[in-house]
């Protein structure tokens, strides 16, 4: 079910009250979980999560990551929210004005198999596509049969591109 709330930079945007989608039987999380931006309380929370899932680089900084995505106007740091208002799932969205992005998208170990994974790409195409962004993506290593085998199950699809990349800061 889709209702209001105040997004990453203060806009008014639809959110997923994890209400059950229709056919979808597998939802265990219909009336336990609320999928909103990530309250800065549950920042140390989502960090041991990224790191517990393995989502971590040493050359990364998980916590520039995620202030500078909650803080920017075409970002946001998405989370799955118990009943007991423990985190149980994130996702970090974002737009470049041409496409969306996924990254960060982490469940809690205890909680998988329940289809919050699915939900948070459901919120989080539909974070892109009320930006008016036609196209939403992610990158995900190619050791990472596990994942892209998740991912392919939702109906994305290798581009068949090469990302290369250069370091900017040292």
């Amino acid at each position: 079910m889709l209702k209001s709330w105040t997004g990453c930079s203060g806009e008014r945007w639809p959110c997923l009250d994890s209400a059950p989608h229709a056919g979808l039987g597998h939802d265990e999380y219909a009336s336990a979980v609320r999928i909103e931006p990530l309250p800065e309380r549950l920042y140390d929370a989502a960090i041991r999560l990224w790191q517990d899932s393995g989502l971590t680089r040493p050359w990364n900084d998980p916590e520039a990551d995620l202030r500078r995505a909650a803080g920017g106007g075409s970002s946001c740091v998405l989370a799955a929210i118990g009943d007991d208002d423990g985190l149980l799932a994130t996702a970090m969205v974002g737009h470049d004005g041409h496409r969306g992005w996924v990254y960060y998208l982490a469940v809690d170990l205890a909680q998988r198999g329940r289809g919050l994974g699915r939900q948070m790409m459901e919120a989080c195409e539909d974070w892109v596509q009320s930006r008016g962004i036609p196209k939403i993506q992610l990158m995900v290593r190619a050791t990472n049969r596990g994942t892209i085998g998740f991912y392919e199950h939702l109906g994305y699809a290798d581009s068949e591109v090469v990302v290369l990349g250069h370091r900017l800061d040292g």
